[in-house]
């Protein structure tokens, strides 16, 4: 595997340890609700609104942009790489059933960030070679925030992950996705991921503050 792949990543892009993935019943709650997270100090928000009309995808990643901005955060568009250009966002996160990570690349250039999620030691690789800067693999537990959930990988399941890609001297940050509590963050941070990206966790806390302060001091040691 080629080493520059990590070395751009950790030296040109700054891959945050913690994402915070968009919620809302509608786009005016998608947007409060990453106010909100902003606010208490989070650096990375990934928009995502399934099932919306392109306009009002567009509409809504245009107000992401600009809170995202004041906020000095990055601001990644979840599957769409149309509106990931149109407003001029940081990247984009892409599922396996989504735009190919390969064609995405094509499109975006080398300057934008690329995310792509992964279920298998072999998702993950065919990512790779399309010159990723993140890998979302997942879930750790069953989530009623995706309709078509891969197989759950649980705590061993991220292990054996790991020890798969540091026999292959793989360098990637790994981000955890999928049903992750506040508790889970130490123990994933002992398996050696190098972040976690949460949904409801942060939209329903009454504490964000502490929780992101809480992912901070874990991930900074």
């Amino acid at each position: 595997m080629k080493k520059a792949i990590s070395e751009q990543v950790l030296e040109n892009k700054a891959i945050a340890h913690l994402h915070y993935i968009s919620q809302g019943i509608d786009q005016k709650a998608h947007l409060e609700n990453i106010e909100r997270v902003l606010q208490a100090g989070c650096s990375w928000v990934q928009l995502r609104m399934k099932d919306t009309r392109y306009e009002d995808l567009l509409a809504t990643a245009h107000q992401a942009k600009i809170l995202c901005n004041s906020y000095d955060a990055t601001l990644i568009i979840n599957d769409n790489v149309g509106v990931a250009q149109e407003v001029d966002a940081c990247g984009v996160h892409l599922g396996q059933e989504d735009l190919s990570t390969a064609h995405a690349r094509e499109i975006l250039g080398s300057e934008k960030i690329i995310g792509g999620t992964a279920n298998t030691f072999e998702q993950a690789l065919n990512h790779l070679k399309n010159n990723v800067d993140y890998l979302g693999m997942g879930p750790l537990r069953f989530t009623s925030t995706k309709k078509k959930l891969s197989p759950v990988l649980g705590f061993e399941g991220y292990k054996d992950l790991i020890q798969k890609f540091s026999a292959e001297n793989i360098n990637i940050p790994i981000i955890a996705i999928g049903g992750i509590t506040e508790a889970d963050f130490q123990p994933l941070q002992e398996t050696g991921l190098y972040g976690v990206a949460v949904s409801g966790l942060l939209t329903q806390s009454s504490e964000k503050k502490e929780i992101i302060k809480k992912a901070s001091i874990l991930w900074s040691n």
